[in-house]
Parts: structure tokens; C-alpha cells; sequence
């Protein structure tokens, strides 16, 4: 692991982050939502996370606990590491009120709805840029961990991470503007929550690291997969449904696996 990787990483980290001022951007520039595009690119970030989940974190893993603690031991680390991951950002979800969650998406033509505009006045809407903050936080882990295990898996990761946080930047920005009726805070709140991505790049950087060895990369691989899948089939998915076509998504996810499969390939 050297310097250069490590910053690689957090480069890479800061771009997915930051994708959610792509998304505030785009919710405060358009009235419309283009919602057959964000139907296919939310499925094609989840054909992403699921193929690297299954097809290279969890092998990975794997590996390495057999070559330390034998198959049988090594399977049980795998498989407590995984679900360990899945039940963090499980926990997070229930932890956060579904009127708050960034994860409840929201549409741009919201914005432009007096009623829904009334009724979020209510609240100030900066639960909902701290809500996505808590969330991106272990995802800035994931992306930050993953870079440090070879760029085949992570651009890949990383694109799908952001493609996922430029809907999260909408969901955001739209409750914040209906409570202030400023498009600039919407803007800075929602972009500013992202920095929470480099944050837990930071944090995994200082407390990891220091202990890192081919244990505790296995452990993370693991997590990191159980995260991903569980934002693929608890978010990504069902926000594809409900935005366009199911077999749009459906498609969207083939083509993520694909291209998924052939950057695998390519970097062998």
C-alpha cells in the first residue's frame, strides 16, 4: 500500500462524494425529472455494486480468511462481516424518521408543487442534509477501502457511488428549498452533506490503517460488499420502479453488470 494509492483513494472518495452537488445542481436548474435516464442509471449502479459485491469483494474475502483461519472458519468471518455490514446501513435507515431519509426520493417537479411546498415549511430541512450525511459516511469508507485494493474494482464502485448520491443530492435539495425558499442553501447544504464521503475516508485512513493487515481487509471487503448490496436492493432498485419502466431498470442493471465484467476483465 503506498502514498500514492492511498490518494488515489481519497480522490476517488471526494468524487462520489461530491456527486451530490450534481444532483443539487440539477434539481435547482431543471423543473423536470428525466425519469427514464434515472431510471436506467440508478439500475446500472446497482448491476455495478452487486456484480463487484458477489463476483470480487466476496472472493477476495474469501481468500483471505481460508489462507488465515482455514475454509470452514474463514467462511463463518466471511459471512458475520457481510451481514454486519448489511445490518449498519439497515440500522441507519431505521434510525432515521422515512420523512427525513435522503433515501425517500423525491422529484424535481416537487420543488414546483405550492402544496408539498406548504407542508415542508414545517421543518427546516437540514435533518435532511445531516440524514445523508450520517448515510454517506460508511459509504466514503467503502469507497475509500475498496481504492486501496486496485483500481479494477474501484472506478467502478465509484461511479456507481456517485451515480447513486446524484438523486440522493435532489432528495435533498428539494426539502430544503420548500423550508427556505433559497435555492443557494439548498444547494450548499446538500453539497456540503456529501463531504461526509471523504470524512469517513479520513477516519478510515487514521483508525484502519493503523491496524491494517490481511484480517481486517477481509472483514472490510465483506462489509463493504453486505453495505452495497443492501443499497442496491433497498434503494437503487425500487427508486429505478418507482421512477420509470421495470425492465428500463431491469436493463440498466444488466448493462452495469456487463460493463462491471468487463472492467474485471480488462484489468486482469
Amino acid at each position: 500500500m503506498t502514498e500514492h494509492s492511498i490518494l488515489i483513494a481519497f480522490g476517488l472518495t471526494m468524487i462520489a462524494g461530491l456527486a451530490t452537488g450534481i444532483g443539487s445542481g440539477i434539481a435547482l436548474l431543471f423543473k423536470r425529472t428525466n425519469k427514464n435516464f434515472l431510471c436506467a442509471s440508478l439500475g446500472f449502479s446497482a448491476g455495478v455494486m452487486l456484480y463487484v459485491s458477489f463476483m470480487e469483494l466476496i472472493p477476495t474475502a474469501k481468500e483471505e480468511f481460508t489462507q488465515l483461519v482455514g475454509e470452514k472458519t474463514g467462511m463463518l468471518y466471511l459471512v458475520l462481516a457481510f451481514f454486519g455490514g448489511m445490518g449498519l446501513i439497515a440500522l441507519i435507515d431505521f434510525l432515521i424518521p422515512e420523512s427525513d431519509n435522503p433515501h425517500e426520493m423525491r422529484a424535481m417537479e416537487d420543488m414546483h408543487n405550492p402544496a408539498l411546498q406548504q407542508k415542508s415549511l414545517q421543518r427546516t430541512g437540514i435533518v435532511v442534509a445531516l440524514s445523508l450525511a450520517i448515510h454517506n459516511f460508511p459509504e466514503g469508507i467503502a469507497t475509500f477501502t475498496s481504492a486501496l485494493n486496485g483500481l479494477s474494482v474501484a472506478i467502478p464502485i465509484t461511479i456507481a457511488i456517485a451515480i447513486h448520491n446524484i438523486p440522493e443530492g435532489i432528495a435533498v435539495s428539494v426539502p430544503i428549498y420548500h423550508a427556505t425558499g433559497n435555492k443557494r442553501k439548498a444547494f450548499w447544504l446538500s453539497f456540503l452533506s456529501g463531504l461526509a464521503e471523504p470524512f469517513g475516508a479520513i477516519i478510515a485512513y487514521f483508525v484502519l490503517l493503523q491496524f491494517w493487515s490481511p484480517l481486517v481487509n477481509g472483514i472490510v471487503l465483506s462489509a463493504v460488499a453486505g453495505i452495497m448490496v443492501y443499497i442496491s436492493l433497498d434503494e437503487l432498485l425500487p427508486t429505478a420502479e418507482k421512477y420509470g419502466q421495470h425492465h428500463l431498470s431491469i436493463l440498466g442493471l444488466i448493462a452495469g453488470m456487463l460493463i462491471m465484467a468487463l472492467s474485471l476483465f480488462l484489468f486482469l
